[in-house]
């Protein structure tokens, strides 16, 4: 057997198609899990070791740096070096870099890192809100106009066309006289931003005949991972890479189209065809990655959809059977977070990695309950979506005081040792806070540095402080993030491209899924391929729960799919375990002294706002503090695992005087009962 020959050992037949299609266009329709790219790298590896491929002929372009990593990555181990696998903005820099000075003259403008800035200072000029949630609605429209080709001029328009709605406060004038600001702006800074390297590109290559075809004898291979995100500035930028060849390879799934708002659209993908008639069309529809119960669900929600049937792709479960997926519904969304904590503790338990579960959510906002139930129930966790890990401030200000320390003298140090003395002076501590939200989140980077450390010696022996600063620097020009051991928080968007052995689905609900804005036929859709795309992310379990909280109801994407005594689920937990809410009636939702909207779950579970002052004897608290921590020290556990400072407020404020009562604090389970309930009753009853 040849080396060529090995790359195609263990593909299955459609893989085997994929990768032996070495010329003309070929257009790849790959649901999830069925190993896409496994087919499209073994098609590149296999054209390069058999020798029909120069492999710095091709360029392999995906959507993010984690996906064009792993492309590379298993390029490499099937031998395929030299071939160029990036994101369009990653390839398009690189090219505007090399050719600005030559085509152009002087320096390329400075990148700059950050749109919202910028943004905040056009919207200053026009005395418009400038408050972080206005600017980031304002940036997003700035983007979508950019990559969807539309000119300040033609705004108003492009959305009536779109059936957009401009960013909240402003009408199309408005927003109009915004796109043109934001451009001053930059002008005047002498900046540009990432959908600019895209723009200044696909100018330079339409207008500049010896740089394009420069470009096009370089690459004469062109792959593209995710061809249903591709925006009409990506798609031009492809175009004329291509010129008037045909050996293009796209890959995706339109069922996996969930960022229109952004620009991108799957007629590309769907029209593939249409643009080459020449082209070889192959599906993948094997799911390695689901149990047949999850693809089951996945395919019932594609089956309920609008719309031609040829488009959508119906999965067969290769995987051996699994559980069941179950369906939960709870009184309101603290219990189903309790839930979420307490199934997660349990799978945890038995043997399954935290890293390896995910809650995921429609929206950000409803991550700060399950931030709290995970802390209460002693589970780590990790919130995915935000900030790039490396460009985090405080991950920014660790890195430079790491090289400073090993720049000073301590660069021999041992690099976990080291570690932990400079982060301390940060605020890093061996003892996770009891808080959520923001403090957590920067502690959670922070260790993830320490984790780090650790664990260098196991591939660099005797790795040193300097050896520390030396990986980070190459996994910050990668993007390659360390891994954090926690229960993963996520957006169902944040989710996209990733997997776990365990998944809850959560706040499954009319209002969130579909979203309250999804108002025209073809949002909804979109939001129905945003659940399946969350549903699609795991592997062995998977639970859809939801709460009646407010008078809402299930999803209607769940109808049809959730068993019909699933409704009755909810009296039935408490018998089996499954739902700790334990009787407790539902949290308040008003504060009873201004009667201001609790907004928060510290503050349900306190029963008042933070604003207002508090109700409980503060020496009382203090004494609970005391008992905590002595808790905490003997077990050698951090002191938010014992009790949260909002469970503790709840105490000194309710003052239980047996178990019943105390078991109706919100926060305190059945575990905690019996193991603090002796103690706990001990400080309160002591006076």
């Amino acid at each position: 057997m040849t080396a060529a020959d090995a790359i195609l050992d263990g593909l299955d037949p459609e893989q085997r198609q994929v990768a032996e299609a070495l010329h003309g266009p070929l257009v790849v329709l790959a649901g999830a899990g069925t190993g896409k790219t496994r087919a499209i790298t073994s098609r590149i590896a296999y054209a390069v070791a058999s020798g029909t491929w120069s492999p710095q002929s091709v360029l392999a372009v995906t959507f993010t740096s984690r996906a064009a990593g792993e492309m590379r990555t298993r390029l490499r181990a099937l031998g395929a070096e030299g071939v160029q696998a990036r994101t369009f903005h990653s390839a398009a820099l690189r090219q505007l870099q090399f050719f600005w000075p030559r085509a152009v003259g002087g320096e390329l403008p400075q990148l700059a890192p950050y749109k919202a800035p910028l943004v905040a200072e056009a919207a200053g000029r026009l005395r418009l809100p400038t408050e972080r949630t206005a600017v980031r609605d304002y940036a997003a429209e700035v983007e979508w106009a950019k990559v969807t080709q539309v000119h300040p001029d033609d705004y108003a328009a492009a959305v009536a066309r779109a059936g957009r709605t401009p960013p909240a406060g402003l009408d199309a004038a408005a927003t109009t006289r915004l796109l043109t600001a934001y451009e001053e702006v930059k002008q005047a800074r002498g900046a540009i931003d990432f959908e600019d390297v895209l723009v200044l590109l696909v100018g330079l290559l339409a207008e500049d005949r010896s740089v394009a075809d420069t470009v096009r004898r370089q690459y004469s291979r062109f792959v593209v991972d995710e061809f249903q995100d591709v925006s009409p500035l990506q798609h031009s930028l492809l175009d004329l890479w291509l010129g008037d060849r045909e050996d293009l390879c796209v890959v995706g799934d339109p069922s996996q189209t969930i960022y229109s708002f952004t620009g991108a659209t799957p007629d590309y993908l769907l029209g593939f065809r249409r643009r080459f008639p020449s082209a070889t069309e192959v599906r993948l529809v094997r799911d390695y990655r689901s149990t047949p119960q999850v693809v089951a669900v996945a395919n019932g929600l594609l089956e309920r959809a609008p719309g031609p049937r040829g488009q959508r792709l119906e999965l067969l479960a290769q995987r051996p059977s699994g559980p069941a997926v179950r369906y939960q519904e709870h009184a309101d969304e603290a219990a189903e977070a309790d839930w979420v904590a307490s199934e997660a503790k349990r799978l945890v338990a038995a043997g399954t990695p935290a890293s390896q579960i995910a809650v995921l959510f429609r929206t950000n906002a409803q991550s700060e309950a399950y931030e709290q139930a995970l802390a209460d129930a002693g589970i780590p966790y990790v919130l995915r979506g935000g900030e790039r890990f490396f460009e985090r401030r405080e991950v920014r200000e660790a890195h430079l005081l790491l090289r400073g320390a090993a720049r000073s003298g301590s660069g021999d140090d041992p690099a976990g040792e080291a570690a932990r003395a400079v982060l301390s002076s940060t605020g890093w501590s061996a003892e996770a806070p009891s808080t959520s939200g923001a403090v957590r989140e920067r502690w959670e980077s922070l260790a993830a540095l320490v984790r780090l450390a650790d664990e260098l010696p196991a591939t660099r022996p005797g790795a040193t402080l300097s050896d520390l600063v030396l990986e980070l620097d190459e996994r910050a020009a990668a993007q390659h993030a360390p891994v954090v051991d926690g229960v993963t928080l996520a957006s169902l968007h944040a989710a996209k491209g990733l997997e776990w052995d365990a998944v809850f689905l959560v706040g499954v609900v009319e209002g969130l899924l579909p979203i309250s804005f999804a108002e025209t036929p073809e949002a909804v859709e979109e939001e129905r391929r945003l659940l399946y795309v969350g549903v699609t992310r795991a592997r062995t379990a998977l639970s859809l729960s939801w709460s009646r909280a407010r008078g809402r109801r299930p999803s209607r994407f769940l109808d049809g799919l959730r068993p019909a005594e699933a409704g009755a689920a909810r009296g039935r937990a408490g018998a089996r375990g499954e739902r700790p809410a334990r009787g407790k009636a539902p949290l308040p939702t008003t504060c009873p002294g201004c009667g201001r909207p609790l907004s928060t779950l510290a503050e349900r579970r306190v029963g008042r706002c933070d604003d207002c002052p508090p109700a409980y004897d503060e020496e009382l608290f203090e004494r609970l503090r005391a008992w905590r921590l002595e808790q905490a020290r003997e077990q050698s556990v951090p002191a938010f695992v014992v009790f949260t400072d909002a469970t503790l407020a709840a105490l000194a404020e309710k003052r239980p005087r047996d178990e019943r009562a105390l078991a109706a604090i919100p926060g305190i389970g059945a575990s905690k009962l019996a193991k603090y309930a002796a103690g706990v009753l001990e400080v309160l009853t002591a006076e």
